[in-house]
């Protein structure tokens, strides 16, 4: 990897980009290996939703994911938002070994990427945007997603409060025709130099005609926690966290995008996120829950786990909150993340710093937090610690391994992406991977929507459906 700091502006003409470019082509043939040369170019402040929705008819992949600043939270970078678009480099793996091969791959295509522009700032630079499935095997051979896909993308548009930034990443061979790629650039270019802040929101509003058909009988969901609590009561395991999924039909497409928008808006304090694939599915959703972030060597994780709903009025909220932080079963399932997560981060030789209980209100639900913090050494990556952290008891159970083999039986659906990791790590090693919860996948018209609920001892089956029920309202008012 080499890291060039300072960098004259490249998009100026055509012709001093087809003469820089020509360097690295000519390096590609005198060592027969292809060349990544990645720019990194500040711009004026422009919304990557927007760029997103203009770029995306003609390049197929695509990543996005925001987080703002809430409350009393303290993100990386103070609230972000991240946009990529195109593939100039991809790995698809599957098994147990999928985040080794992952950080394998990211080293060895930044062996061979030369960096131009500002890297000590924030969102500079090339970027790996990583999905990861619940499952690290598929029990469906259509699944929608692959257990791990890593994408370097073609261009990158990162705004947070003081930067906005576009990140081209140029592949080049010995065979490359250079003249069009350099016009493929100048056009994309020109474009998101052209975008409007403004986002274009959908023609038509059909939230009304949409039908809705839970995949199993809500009877199947409490079924299924009776036989949990069962388990529970033999000491089998401690804890597991069924999902419920139901399938939304539109009379028209989807408009993924769109629904994102909704969803920024209706809830500002959670991780938005969108990937696809390349026929055509996609999967969004905006969590709560942070999985990991890394900063300069400071890790930011959480136990996110025991809810309530929001009250009507400020004393029925007060009520909600005061009878959720008292209860012995809701502090008792949010201890268990907490433990686990410090079990974890110590097993890979970190310290960790846990922060007092706190509430995380959200705009229809309020979940117990404990914030989580380490310090992490160099040498250790970022999905080193992704795969020793996912899944959580929060999404999984405990012990993890029982409640995993209890859900593949339980859950008459394949969850794909639903309470996974993603995210994305840098070239410096920083990333941040948020859990795939309160999330949808989105194909054309039909839609399936996916909620879960922690049952321990002391869950109530009907208690435990209307929470997953509350879940999936946050997602069907946003679907457009």
């Amino acid at each position: 990897m080499t890291v060039t700091p300072r960098c004259t502006d490249l998009f100026q003409t055509r012709r001093e980009l087809h003469h820089f470019l020509r360097r690295y082509q000519q390096l590609s043939k005198d060592k027969n290996q292809p060349q990544i040369v990645s720019l990194s170019i500040e711009i004026s402040a422009v919304d990557p939703l927007v760029v997103l929705q203009a770029l995306t008819k003609a390049k197929p992949l695509h990543f996005y994911m925001e987080k703002r600043a809430f409350g009393q939270e303290i993100y990386p970078h103070k609230g972000l938002a991240i946009a990529a678009i195109g593939a100039a480099a991809k790995l698809v793996v599957s098994g147990t070994d999928r985040f080794t091969e992952a950080q394998q791959f990211i080293h060895s295509t930044l062996a061979h990427t030369a960096i131009y522009g500002s890297t000590h700032l924030p969102l500079t630079g090339p970027h790996f945007f990583c999905s990861f499935t619940f499952f690290d095997q598929s029990s469906d051979s259509k699944a929608a997603f692959p257990a791990a896909t890593i994408v370097l993308p073609e261009w990158q548009v990162s705004k947070n409060e003081q930067h906005c930034f576009v990140v081209a990443n140029i592949v080049l061979h010995a065979a490359t025709k250079l003249e069009e790629t350099v016009d493929r650039l100048w056009q994309t270019w020109q474009i998101i130099r052209s975008i409007q802040y403004e986002f274009v929101t959908a023609a038509i509003e059909h939230r009304d005609l949409l039908t809705r058909r839970d995949i199993t009988d809500t009877r199947h969901f409490k079924q299924a926690v009776r036989a949990a609590l069962t388990a529970i009561h033999q000491a089998t395991f401690h804890k597991v966290v069924l999902a419920h999924a139901v399938d939304v039909a539109s009379p028209l497409p989807f408009d993924a995008i769109a629904s994102l928008h909704q969803l920024r808006t209706l809830h500002p304090g959670c991780y938005l996120f969108l990937t696809n694939n390349e026929q055509g599915q996609q999967f969004l959703g905006a969590s709560p829950e942070r999985l990991v972030s890394v900063r300069n060597g400071q890790l930011e994780t959480g136990a996110l786990a025991g809810s309530a709903p929001r009250g009507k009025t400020p004393h029925d909220d007060a009520v909600f909150a005061q009878r959720l932080l008292a209860s012995v079963k809701e502090r008792h399932e949010h201890r268990v993340v907490s433990q686990f997560i410090g079990q974890q981060l110590a097993q890979l030789g970190l310290s960790s710093q846990l922060s007092p209980v706190r509430l995380l209100r959200l705009s229809n639900i309020q979940h117990l937090q404990t914030p989580i913090h380490a310090t992490v050494p160099a040498e250790l990556p970022l999905l080193d610690i992704v795969a020793a952290l996912h899944p959580t008891p929060a999404v999984a159970g405990m012990p993890r391994s029982l409640a995993c083999d209890y859900i593949r039986r339980y859950e008459p659906f394949e969850r794909s992406l639903y309470a996974a990791p993603i995210g994305w790590v840098d070239h410096h090693g920083n990333g941040e991977f948020a859990v795939g919860i309160r999330s949808a996948l989105l194909h054309g018209n039909q839609a399936r929507l996916f909620a879960g609920a922690g049952i321990v001892e002391g869950s109530d089956p009907d208690r435990e459906l209307a929470e997953v029920q509350l879940k999936l309202q946050a997602l069907l008012q946003a679907l457009v």
